[in-house]
């Protein structure tokens, strides 16, 4: 009886000391979501919406339809498969570098995670003025230390070089993130399969390749998983370098396209249908990737 009751008392107080995040949660964040779900399916009315009108799928169609946003899903496919693996390659020997006994490891390790703990803003607005059109930096190398152009290069205002930048910052902003998570898989393989591997004669090459690679598979799961999710929720940086979608709304990612339709040109219900479309598109390839790497993981 008496191990019950405390049990009980044990429960109680867990939950009360979990009732007020809980509480914060349901306002701030299932609250709004449901709310917003509910708008997708009208025709909001901002000042009075008592007089939304009901419209159905329709948002949700004329997104599908839509050639703006089939091509804001277009690049935000582009960028996940240009930075995911880039963040991954360039994390996984960032990692692989600070796993070793070097001197001033310490020093590294904070030289390489300075940027995720760097503004968005800033290293946005830092990108923009290396890629700009008129003095940035990336011109001045190339046409006055390289001698590679002739002219200035209108990056940001090309609807395709505008995204060398938009790319280079988002592999670059997550490097460090991905090495950490790389290098606590590697720092978890026991010590004795290297050495047992180094015994029977096997090189650096077949080390990594038979042992560090198979047992960081489920770290890597998870990094593929959750840099894929991040990378179709990107948002800041295209906001800032191309100012959502310039020129010509052929540079806007689905959260970019989503700002500017539901706070630009107020249509609340088609960006409340543009959130789902890519809280759908996002969880469906998580699935996929999941079951994919774990299938393989089996085999």
């Amino acid at each position: 009886m008496i191990t019950i009751k405390n049990k009980t008392n044990q429960s109680v107080q867990a939950a009360l000391f979990l009732l007020p995040g809980f509480i914060l949660f349901l306002t701030f964040i299932v609250g709004p979501m449901i709310y917003s779900f509910r708008i997708s399916f009208f025709d909001w009315n901002i000042i009075f919406p008592e007089k939304s009108t009901w419209v159905g799928f329709a948002n949700y169609l004329e997104a599908i339809r839509d050639p703006i946003f089939r091509k804001a899903v277009l690049n935000n496919a582009v960028y996940t498969l240009v930075t995911v693996p880039g963040q991954m390659i360039f994390g996984l020997l960032v990692a692989l570098l600070l796993n070793q006994q070097i001197r001033g490891k310490a020093a590294f390790r904070v030289i390489f995670y300075l940027p995720v703990i760097t503004s968005w803003v800033i290293v946005s607005l830092l990108f923009e003025y290396m890629f700009s059109g008129q003095a940035g930096l990336i011109n001045y190398l190339l046409r006055d230390v390289l001698h590679i152009i002739d002219q200035n290069i209108l990056w940001l205002a090309d609807p395709v070089l505008a995204f060398i930048p938009i790319h280079l910052l988002g592999i670059w902003k997550g490097v460090g993130w991905t090495a950490v998570i790389f290098l606590a898989g590697l720092q978890a393989i026991p010590i004795q399969l290297f050495e047992a591997a180094l015994v029977d004669g096997a090189n650096r090459l077949q080390q990594f390749r038979y042992i560090t690679l198979p047992m960081i598979r489920q770290t890597t799961i998870y990094l593929v998983v959750v840099l894929t999710a991040g990378a179709l929720n990107a948002y800041i940086s295209n906001l800032l370098l191309t100012n959502g979608g310039d020129p010509l709304d052929q540079t806007h990612f689905i959260l970019t396209l989503m700002y500017e339709e539901t706070f630009g040109n107020l249509e609340f219900g088609y960006g409340s249908a543009i959130s789902y479309l890519l809280t759908i598109i996002v969880f469906i390839i998580s699935v996929i990737q999941i079951r994919l790497l774990r299938n393989q993981e089996q085999v």
